[in-house]
């Protein structure tokens, strides 16, 4: 597989993916798709579907939501479920410093090191989801059993 072609983050995603025992379904577009809306018009497909791959900040340490595209996520309701302190939404730079990945291109892999991952409950409603591969013009497919099993994340209600 030559990977020469993708930037670094897309690589990283696709190598991930490979490792992982994932398909590699990674669909680059001729423009950015750096919001739910924007990939689900691209996609043809219900904004429900996307995957966010939001980053927040628990106390210094990275906090992966993997969210549905049509959530907003209840910061409140999943620090009471994970008995925790307050959850910050991160800033640009510690969501590239921990993911190596910019905001609007976040993969739910790929990264220089594993992060805690929590799973929004509400995705099982399909049957493929999308989900960003690492830049604002790349997404892939998975479903959700394979997104469950490939990030190890903690399944949650987040809304």
């Amino acid at each position: 597989m030559n990977l020469d072609a993708f930037p670094e983050p897309v690589a990283n995603v696709k190598r991930t993916l490979n490792a992982l025992g994932a398909e590699d379904t990674v669909t680059v577009f001729d423009s950015k798709v750096p919001t739910a809306a924007a990939a689900a018009a691209a996609l043809g497909c219900d904004v429900a579907a996307i995957t966010n791959s939001l980053v927040f900040n628990l106390e210094g340490v990275p906090l992966l939501i993997l969210a549905s595209g049509a959530a907003k996520v209840d910061v409140h309701k999943v620090a009471a479920q994970l008995g925790t302190g307050r959850i910050r939404r991160a800033s640009p730079e510690f969501v590239l410093e921990h993911t190596g990945q910019e905001v609007g291109g976040v993969a739910p892999v790929g990264h220089p090191e594993k992060l805690r991952t929590l799973l929004d409950e509400s995705l099982k409603d399909h049957e493929v989801l999308w989900a960003g591969a690492g830049d604002h013009n790349s997404m892939f497919s998975i479903t959700y059993e394979d997104l469950h099993r490939i990030t190890g994340a903690e399944e949650l209600q987040v809304r």
